[in-house]
């Protein structure tokens, strides 16, 4: 049966541990902070500790880069910690920055172990973009486009073991365009997702929001995108009839892979000699040869 939560009794603070890494979640904690810091509720909320990846190597240069979450917190004087495993020396470690009242979850990028789970009073809040229990998993923004979706969304939902898979809070569907990138659906997610998560948070602590439980059996699962799931053999295209459909595919993949990984192909210019280069299909009908910069088709006919 659902569920009223209990409430919080009488805190002074509602103490919040934020986890996550890519824009999408950088953009949800800026908010989140601004929130805090203006909020004239009765109950305050504070986020006392940002947890995020690890830094690494980006680009062509692979510069060592911190996470979008990491530079928001830092321009807060919130503190950092980028575990490499989130085990029992990690916890033990830590406990001090990890007891707290409540996390809250934001594409963090991988699985929070129960017994971190365990640690705040509260539970944990995981802000999903999408609309559960549809597209659960890793990759929830861009396999709607790939599936020519028309709605997605975004769900506050408790957090239990499994992936994705805890009572839901509250929901906010939004429109998928023709024109729309995994960027800039990120975009329109996160963004969607800021007031729902404020008003679901101050209801939550108030014990005034209704947790229902997921319809188990209608859930379907997103896979981890690799660098290989961009590519297609432009010697082996299909023809006749299959030529449209093949085109709407190759049209939803560039739009989902963009920024990363890409839409890319192995090309050898006529009259070329020696090896084959990367080429890449890039939105509004860009092509980008390997080491270059992005042109548009008819200037890649005439140059290729």
């Amino acid at each position: 049966k659902d569920k009223k939560l209990t409430k919080l009794k009488n805190p002074e603070d509602i103490k919040i541990v934020y986890f996550g890494t890519p824009e999408f979640s950088a953009y949800i904690l800026e908010k989140l902070i601004d929130f805090c810091e203006s909020s004239s509720l009765p109950k305050k909320f504070k986020v006392q500790t940002a947890i995020t990846r690890a830094d690494k190597p980006i680009g062509r240069t692979q510069t060592i880069t911190q996470s979008p979450v990491s530079l928001v917190a830092q321009k807060h004087n919130i503190p950092v910690l980028k575990p490499k495993k989130l085990d029992e020396e990690f916890i033990t470690t830590n406990y001090q920055l990890l007891t707290t009242d409540l996390f809250i979850v934001a594409s963090y990028g991988k699985i929070i172990p129960q017994a971190l789970l365990d640690i705040p009073k509260l539970g944990a809040i995981n802000v999903h973009p999408s609309l559960l229990p549809k597209y659960r998993g890793p990759s929830p923004i861009l396999t709607p486009i790939l599936n020519g979706d028309k709605e997605t969304g975004v769900t506050i939902m408790l957090m239990d073991e499994q992936m994705d898979h805890g009572p839901i809070l509250s929901t906010k569907g939004i429109s998928i365009s023709e024109q729309d990138t995994h960027k800039t659906l990120s975009i329109k997610l996160s963004q969607a997702a800021v007031p729902l998560l404020l008003d679901t948070l101050v209801k939550f602590v108030e014990g005034k929001v209704i947790a229902k439980k997921q319809n188990h059996k209608k859930a379907t699962f997103t896979k981890l995108i690799k660098k290989e799931d961009g590519y297609f053999d432009i010697n082996n295209l299909p023809a006749g009839r299959q030529v449209p459909s093949f085109l709407k595919k190759l049209d939803r993949m560039i739009r989902a892979y963009y920024p990363w990984p890409g839409v890319w192909t192995r090309f050898r210019p006529s009259g070329s000699s020696g090896q084959s280069k990367i080429v890449k299909f890039l939105p509004d009908g860009l092509l980008q040869m390997e080491g270059k910069k992005p042109i548009s088709f008819k200037d890649f006919l005439n140059g290729y």
